[in-house]
Order: C-alpha cells, then structure tokens, then sequence
C-alpha cells in the first residue's frame, strides 16, 4: 500500500525547512517498510502554517502544520501516515478552513492542489479550457472577451487590459508583435507572481498563449525578477512540456497559429518593473524609462507593437476564456470587476495569499484575515499597493478595497500587498524611507525624481533636527507637488505619496527625530 503526502515546493515554504521535512518523512517511511509517494504541490497561500504537510487518506486529504523537521518523527510516531486527527497540529482538510472558505478564488483555486510541474494535473483542474476556447475564436472575439470581463492591469496603473489589446491588435497585421509579461515584481510585501510563477506556472502560460492568439503575436517574453530563480527553473520546465503537447509552438492547439515562450532575468533594479524601463531592459540596455508617446502597444519591444501586462492580469485570462468574461465580472465592484490577489504581510499575524473581489473592507482583510498584528500590539498604519504608495490610519480602514474608492484618499491598490505596522513603527522614518528608496532607484532620467528625492531625504533630515521646520515644511510640501507633477513615471510620481500620507495623518512623528513608544 502506497501513501501519498503532500509538502509543497515554493520558495516560502523552502525557506520554512520544507526540504528538510520531506528528507525526515522519506527516511521515517522507509524505517516503517512504507511506500510513500511524495508530491511537492504549491503553498495554499497560508503562511503561518508552512511546512503544511497533507496526507491523502481514505476519506480525504488532511492537513498538519506548521510542521518543523524536528517534530517528524514524534508525528509519524503519533500515525500521521494514517491521518491521526488526535494530534495538535491536525488542521482536517484545510480546503474547509475558514481563512480560504471565506475567499473568491478564481487565479488560484489551483495553487496547494496539484504539483505545479505535472502538466496532465493542470489539465485534470480545468487547464487550457480556456486556451482550447479561444484557439476556436477569432482575434477581436478574443479581446472582446476580456472587455467584457473587465478586467484591469493587476500591476498598479489599473488600466483595462483590453483596451490595451485592441490597441495592439489595430495595429497592422504585417508587424512583429509582442506579448511580454512583467514578473519583476519589487514592491514591498508582494509575492502573489511568484506563487503564479512557482505553484501554477501553467496557468500563466495559458494566459500569455491565449493574448499572443488575440493580438497576432508570435512570442512573448517572461521578464522574471533576478532573485526568482526558482520560478525561473519552473517556468522554463513548464514551457517544455507545453511545447511537447502542442499549447506552445507553430501550430498552437491545432489550429494554426503561432506563439513561442522565453523566459528572461531582470536586471535587479526596481525601476525596471515600470513597463518602458522593462523594455529597455528586455532589448539589452540600462533599464531607464521612455517618454509617452508613443505607447508600448504602439511602439514597445524593438519599437513593435507589445502588449505588456503585469502576471497577474495574465494569469486571470485563462478563468475568463473558460467560464466567459460576464462570469469573472459578476465578481467586484463598479469599475473594479473581478477578484484582487492580497499579500498580506509586515507586522501581521496570519500573513499570506487570499483572493477576494473587489469590495470587501481593508479592514475585513486585516482583522479577518490578518489576524492582527503579529506581535499583539495595536496595529497603527498600513501600506498598501507598495513603497510608493500612501500609509493609511485606523480611520480609513474601513475603505473598500476598490480602485476609485482608493483613488479618493489620495492612496492605491498597486499590486495587491498589505504591508501592516503596530504602533512602535515612527512614521517619520517610513517618510524619510520612500524618498530613500526613490533616490537609490531612480533610473536618473528625470530631474524631479533623480534630483528631488535626494532633497527629500535631506529636508526631512532638517524637519526632524528641528531646523526651520515651519518653513521646511512648506519646502516638503513643494517638493512633493513638484515630483508628482513633473517627473516622467510613477517612481517618482508617487514618491510623494507615502510622504504626503505622512505629513497628513501622522505629523507628530515627521516633528520628532525619534518616537517614545509605552512598553
């Protein structure tokens, strides 16, 4: 009799001591004459428990975790094999839990389920339904597909995706074209592409094939962050064996068309997840931003037309192909149709992956999900969107997570991460800290970001010394206005933002050079 466990393999979970723990279950299993079938799936997204371990038994898979190598043998010892529910760690069936009960999970109703590799599990879950759809459509019933569906780049600009795609497909026919994919993914506390990229590699595939058809692209690029390697080797494994199938290459699904897959390093610079540096990048020079116009889906890649898109918009094409682009917008809120990935992480109790549509409460994901701060104490500020994007206070919590409703607080969705801080965070240090982070990522093109950001960080220094503050204040505030309206990307456009939110909501740490906190 053959036991089948489960210890996922994403980066996470290996950082957790998942290797070890499936080296202590094998040696543990072979002491016991078992013959164990090992299968490292993706991480459900459920942090606070890896190493989650499951165990398919006969009336389902059950789960234990947060499992360290060292506690193996005492839980084999205890009838893990078996799917003994008498131990602490037992979790049942985790499907059940409430923190995934409680989600909307088109994109990654897959990721924990199936090995990511194993191209006929993907298939088994619903895989390339959605490519299989449109390979049978025309190009405009594709696009016009996605413009139902409403959805909207998931990178942080939120622009819908399909108008970019008709942009590229108007473009003539006679032209190279491009589909590239923007996995640089560098903000703060983000980690949803690289669960795509290393728990569901397939399905992203299936979403660049299904655009490549819809534009007439030929080839498309992955543009995966420098530290991903791991997403890196998976993808490239993926692509293979798509290949060998024929959901890649010159006669995609049958029906004639070409498209082709290349995966490529970053560079290791932020600036190149702004999507003209990426290109820039991509063709082999520095990474520094282009003027608009022209627009990439004009003149992107090699000054073709490109379709540019951020992994996780992406990756929702195939669920849209597959169920129709009115089923994904049943799901959110005004403009903001479908479902958000949300990283939760910072000071945060239960951090993690959950997908939601759009609409619920920031607060609902913090305490309902989050759990609170992992420290116990009283959660103070949370960014969310990322380094450049605004902190927000306890009073603005209650905002539902929405483009527009964002919009209106002078703050932003971005890509989907939550990072939360307790109240021992000085907030005039996160001020200080984004005109940091924009003077040491700065491409340098744009004198309000290269040279702005280097006087923010010197004004705030001033602020907090005591220095003039009243006027240095003004002198902030200026300097703030000047690189929102003057520089020429979001890097230094939105750098303010953070500082801004800072000055507004919590003024009593920008006046004070540093910040008594009660024990």
């Amino acid at each position: 009799m053959t036991t089948t466990i489960y210890v996922p393999c994403d980066t996470t979970a290996l950082s957790l001591g998942a290797d070890r723990v499936v080296q202590k279950l094998q040696q543990a299993a072979d002491q016991k004459n078992i013959e164990l079938h090992l299968i490292r799936n993706g991480s459900r997204g459920l942090f606070w428990l890896e190493p989650l371990v499951e165990v398919q038994t006969p009336y389902g898979r059950v789960a234990y975790g947060p499992v360290e190598p060292e506690q193996v043998d005492e839980l084999v010892s205890a009838g893990l094999f078996d799917g003994n529910p008498e131990h602490p760690l037992f979790l049942g069936d985790i499907s059940q839990h409430s923190y995934l009960q409680q989600q909307q999970r088109l994109t990654f109703a897959r990721i924990g389920i199936t090995d990511p590799i194993c191209i006929e599990d993907y298939i088994a879950h619903g895989g390339f339904a959605g490519l299989k759809k449109a390979a049978a459509l025309t190009t405009q019933g594709i696009v016009d597909e996605v413009k139902v569906s409403g959805l909207r780049g998931r990178g942080g600009a939120a622009f819908p995706a399909g108008i970019k795609w008709q942009t590229v497909l108007d473009e003539p026919q006679n032209q190279q074209k491009y589909v590239v994919c923007n996995a640089d993914e560098g903000d703060s506390g983000t980690f949803a592409d690289r669960l795509v990229m290393e728990c569901d590699p397939y399905m992203l595939i299936e979403g660049m094939t299904i655009a490549g058809l819809a534009v007439g692209a030929t080839l498309g690029f992955i543009y995966v962050r420098s530290e991903y390697l791991l997403s890196q080797k998976m993808l490239d494994e993926a692509i293979r064996r798509a290949e060998v199938l024929g959901y890649l290459g010159d006669n995609v699904c049958g029906n004639g068309r070409s498209f082709r897959l290349e995966v490529r390093l970053g560079a290791g610079a932020y600036i190149c997840g702004e999507e003209t540096s990426l290109l820039e990048s991509l063709e082999g020079k520095r990474g520094l931003v282009r003027s608009k116009p022209p627009l990439p889906a004009i003149k992107g890649l090699f000054g073709q037309p490109t379709v540019v898109n951020n992994v996780l918009s992406l990756a929702a094409v195939p669920y849209i192909m597959a169920h129709g682009g009115k089923a994904y917008a049943d799901y959110g809120m005004g403009r903001s149709l479908g479902t958000l990935p949300i990283q939760l992480a910072g000071n945060i109790k239960h951090g993690g992956l959950i997908e939601l549509a759009f609409g619920a409460s920031l607060r609902k994901v913090l305490e309902d999900f989050g759990g609170g701060t992992f420290t116990g104490r009283p959660m103070r500020a949370v960014q969310v969107g990322g380094p450049l994007m605004a902190y927000l206070p306890e009073s603005q919590w209650d905002t539902p997570m929405d483009y527009e409703a964002f919009a209106k607080l002078g703050a932003g969705i971005g890509h989907g991460g939550v990072v939360a801080f307790d109240d021992t965070v000085d907030m005039g240090e996160q001020a200080r800290f984004a005109m940091e982070f924009c003077a040491a990522e700065s491409c340098g093109k744009c004198t309000p970001c290269r040279i702005g950001s280097v006087r923010g960080v010197e004004v705030i220094d001033r602020i907090r010394a005591g220095e003039h503050r009243d006027n240095n204040l003004i002198l902030l505030q200026e300097l703030c206005e000047t690189m929102v309206d003057g520089s020429l990307c979001a890097m230094g456009g939105m750098t303010p933002f953070p500082v801004q939110s800072v000055m507004k909501h919590f003024p009593e740490d920008l006046m004070a050079s540093s910040r008594p906190v009660e024990a």
